[in-house]
């Protein structure tokens, strides 16, 4: 039995990855959120359900204890705290493997006018995305840094990744996508340790995405 933590469960990304979970009877999904009116109604047989703040050290210890992997879904100006409860949760639960949803142009890898115009639109609400990625990537970890593109919400899967020192490949990717790198990360604990992938739609170049 594999014991999944996912942190953030109630995000749209989150959701796909549940229910590609829900399939694996060999999995036993802990789901913690903030806000309980996130709940759909329809979680798995396999998962338990937590709500309450990454924050609040003693809930994420207990929800820490016993898990095989932890998945972050999670956002916020106070985000690089948030991965620094995560680590250090993880740490103390002898916790190894951690897959953790950043973005998009926390390294300056975005090329172009799309970078230009990405860095003008949130290069400010980036940094503490930064400053997250770089306590995981010194944490000790086995970790997996996932940095989308724009998000859709196309019922579709298609994507390509670039690895961290690579420049930013296109402009948007669906949800859904994102979800399927996860679910085959979860499914294969082994695949991507220590790297951080940029992961986007093939041939959506452009200046901007294109529902901006």
């Amino acid at each position: 039995m594999k014991n999944i933590l996912i942190l953030g469960a109630g995000g749209q990304i989150a959701q796909w990855v549940v229910k590609t979970l829900a399939n694996q009877p060999d999995s036993a999904v802990t789901l913690l959120l903030r806000a309980p009116k996130r709940l759909t109604g329809q979680e798995p047989a396999n998962a338990k359900v937590v709500i309450g703040n990454v924050l609040d050290k003693k809930l994420l210890k207990s929800a820490m204890a016993g898990q095989d992997i932890v998945y972050a879904n999670l956002i916020g100006e106070d985000l690089d705290k948030l991965a620094q409860a995560v680590i250090a949760a993880m740490q103390t639960a002898g916790v190894k493997r951690l897959v953790f949803v950043l973005s998009l142009g926390i390294y300056d890898e975005v090329p172009g006018k799309f970078g230009e115009w990405n860095n003008a639109t949130i290069g400010e609400d980036l940094k503490p995305y930064r400053r997250a990625a770089d306590a995981i990537e010194t944490s000790g970890l086995d970790y997996t840094i996932v940095r989308p593109a724009w998000l859709m919400d196309e019922d579709e899967v298609d994507y390509e990744t670039t690895a961290k020192g690579q420049p930013f490949k296109g402009t948007v990717v669906s949800r859904k996508s994102v979800a399927d790198l996860i679910a085959k990360l979860i499914a294969n604990p082994g695949l991507y340790v220590g790297e951080s992938l940029g992961v986007n739609k093939p041939d959506s170049d452009g200046d901007k995405p294109y529902f901006m």
